[in-house]
């Protein structure tokens, strides 16, 4: 009888995640963050959305993998990089990375939220709303990697 691997919804789980952690995180912090699950129609800064998402896989055995989903948010602090935006930046990236170890099993009780990485976007355009309602942002990339064996 040939091997089947368990399917397990973990792209979904770590969207989900992504959306939750950000969520109770500037709740808890008391800062006002607009939460999407996706990019949104229209921007209104402060806001954080999973931008992208992408998943490796590795074999270690022959019925053992590691999948490693990254979903890249970006948050979007203010029009270019003012004293506020980075003040909001920094109050929101500093406590944020030890917010996702102390819940690094947000997505699933068997996975683990094991990287966060920030990248500021100085120029941050979204191309994807309509070129009159452009404008030029300071934003920041954070990536959270998560690991489970299947």
């Amino acid at each position: 009888m040939p091997f089947t691997f368990t399917t397990i919804p973990f792209q979904t789980l770590m969207r989900a995640a992504a959306v939750d952690l950000l969520t109770a995180y500037a709740a808890g912090a008391s800062l006002k963050l607009q939460v999407y699950p996706g990019r949104p129609r229209t921007l209104f800064v402060p806001s954080a959305f999973p931008d992208l998402m992408r998943e490796a896989t590795v074999f270690t055995g022959p019925t053992q993998r590691q999948r490693t989903v990254t979903v890249e948010i970006v948050a979007v602090w203010g029009l270019f990089d003012s004293a506020e935006a980075v003040a909001q930046r920094d109050a929101f990236c500093d406590g944020f990375a030890d917010y996702v170890t102390d819940h690094r099993h947000q997505a699933d009780p068997h996975a683990i939220i094991g990287g966060v990485a920030f990248q500021d976007i100085p120029n941050f355009i979204p191309d994807w709303i309509p070129p009159a309602e452009q404008a030029s942002y300071y934003a920041t990339r954070i990536a959270l990697e998560g690991y489970v064996s299947a």
